[in-house]
């Protein structure tokens, strides 16, 4: 589990708590080092002016007045301690040393410095060592019980604040960091807003700026950045819809202006065709296939005027629709034109009805089943479901045929599209179909999805419904 702070304010607060942790405990360790050094000072010039006197004495009966409490004395002789006492609330007492005590005592350096030494009988103590007049070695010490004890509350006091010092200035550093960070959050909360615009449908305004684009610091320059970038992309989406506008405007007129011309070079040559006089076989041949191209033509120009006036967001007609029915008569269509599909109903038991176009949702069906027979083997199953959702109806075209090629889900239903890119002209459309499907589709407020992989391709139609 990955534990690092995710936004950049999290990150700030939580590197300058770092810093501060790491200050503190920088400074607690300094002043602990500072103190235990002076206090073990302190303790070594209180045994230098005491001197050996406790220690000598123990010989001739432990005299102890005049001396702190927990002062430690010894005698030795030869190496082995021979009297050893410490002095407590009424009198000296004996310490109960351990053999390994008295080997420390006996390593302690005879006229060197004050040495911290641990027995096991007592407390940590501070000790010198020095030469007496028979031979014999005195050694005094004070116990560190006091040091040790100072140093402990010292470090809970340090401890205290510093951790107070953190909380405050944890909360401290979250406001300041967020009043920093505002500006960055405005230009956030601009970005969010110019991502939820319907960018690639219509005309586009982009009103949306940000505010903060003071030059003399950074997020201003990144304001001010975005800004002129809103306004690049402003002016590319203007020209964008302009272009698109003209060649929609260009494809509805051409398309106009082609149907008088198409329908008269197919009444001639239908004319021609039906007519008595005898008229060679290559002549006959070349009147049929103007006649079918022109009527392949006419149906091209037919397609694109509708797009032309969905384009233009012109009203479909309004009425109560029987999907059941459409589904009914498109597959019987299909049926005929595709004898060697499978061709199955599922529909419920009572008629399904929404509100829209009946012919062009008829064309959006036939669509799909026209799609399904032309991009499939004979043999193939096709299945038309027709069911009640919640809020819609959901039309449903489903193959078991090799399905559409991966990647091409959604640019099948551009204008000329064709998922089969190898095939001929002569058993494929103008690739037209689909984005007709989806434009139908939209005009009435609903959506078309597929799902396609090898052996099972499903066109979905989703209509609002009242019911």
């Amino acid at each position: 589990m990955n534990l690092a702070p995710r936004t950049l304010r999290a990150r700030l607060i939580a590197g300058l708590l770092v810093l501060l942790a790491l200050s503190c405990a920088a400074v607690g360790v300094a002043t602990s080092v500072a103190m235990e050094r002076f206090l073990l000072t302190r303790v070594d010039e209180q045994i230098a002016a005491d001197g050996p006197r406790f220690a000598a004495s123990l010989e001739h009966g432990e005299d102890t007045r005049g001396q702190a409490r927990g002062t430690f004395g010894a005698r030795l002789v030869g190496g082995r301690v021979t009297h050893a006492a410490v002095v407590s609330e009424r009198d000296g007492t004996h310490p109960g040393l351990s053999p390994d005590d008295e080997a420390i005592l006996a390593a302690l350096p005879v006229g060197g410095p004050p040495q911290t030494v641990d027995l096991s009988s007592l407390d940590d103590y501070r000790l010198v060592a020095a030469a007496g007049r028979d031979g014999d070695v005195m050694i005094t010490g004070l116990s560190l019980h006091g040091v040790e004890e100072t140093l402990n509350r010292l470090w809970l006091f340090e401890l205290v604040m510093f951790a107070g010092a953190l909380a405050v200035t944890g909360v401290a550093g979250a406001l300041w960091v967020r009043l920093a960070l505002r500006p960055l959050q405005r230009i956030a909360t601009t970005a969010r807003r110019v991502a939820e615009l319907p960018l690639a449908s219509g005309e586009v305004t982009l009103a949306e700026r940000v505010p903060d684009t003071d030059p003399r610091t950074e997020t201003g320059q990144v304001g001010a950045a975005f800004n002129r970038m809103l306004g690049h992309v402003e002016a590319a989406l203007g020209r964008r819809h302009a272009v698109e506008q003209r060649l929609r405007a260009f494809a509805a007129d051409a398309s106009h202006e082609l149907r008088t011309p198409l329908a008269s070079i197919r009444g001639h040559a239908e004319l021609a065709l039906r007519g008595d006089e005898p008229m060679a076989d290559g002549v006959r041949h070349a009147l049929g296939r103007i006649d079918a191209e022109s009527g392949r033509m006419s149906e091209l120009v037919d397609e694109l005027l509708l797009l032309a006036r969905l384009d233009a967001g012109r009203p479909l007609a309004r009425e109560e629709v029987d999907l059941s029915r459409l589904a009914i008569e498109a597959t019987g269509d299909a049926r005929a034109a595709g004898p060697g599909h499978r061709w199955r109903l599922e529909l419920p038991e009572d008629p399904v009805t929404v509100t829209g176009d009946a012919l062009r949702l008829h064309q959006v069906i036939a669509s799909l089943l026209s799609n399904a027979r032309v991009h499939t083997p004979d043999g193939t199953t096709v299945v038309v479901a027709v069911r009640r959702r919640p809020g819609a109806v959901e039309v449903t075209v489903e193959d078991d045929g090799p399905g559409v090629p991966a990647g091409l889900e959604e640019e099948i239903f551009e204008r000329f599209s064709r998922a089969d890119q190898g095939r001929s002209r002569a058993t494929g459309g103008a690739g037209l179909g689909l984005a007709i499907v989806r434009a139908v589709v939209a005009a009435h407020g609903g959506s078309v999805d597929v799902r396609s992989r090898p052996g099972r391709t499903e066109f979905r139609l989703l209509l609002p419904s009242e019911g």
